[in-house]
């Protein structure tokens, strides 16, 4: 039996695309950081400044894929 669940947006509820990877809709403009530290990767429209990973002030670095070489947005770029 096929699934019939409809992925939906951890933010804002909207359907996401089937052939998005991510579990956040591009249209919200949530970005994915990566902690300079520790590696903690979290999605947000702007990074925290205590790294909820080792509970220190971290440099993080986006990480959001933005080509279609990476998927394009709504994914990770693994180069970063």
């Amino acid at each position: 039996m096929a699934d019939t669940t409809e992925k939906k947006c951890l933010n804002c509820g909207q359907p996401v695309p089937e052939h998005e990877k991510a579990a956040l809709c591009p249209s919200c403009g949530q970005t994915y950081w990566k902690c300079g530290s520790c590696g903690f990767l979290l999605t947000a429209a702007t990074p925290p400044n205590t790294c909820p990973g080792c509970n220190q002030k971290c440099e993080f670095k986006n990480v959001t894929c933005y080509t279609p070489d990476c998927g394009g947005p709504g994914n990770i770029d693994p180069r970063l």
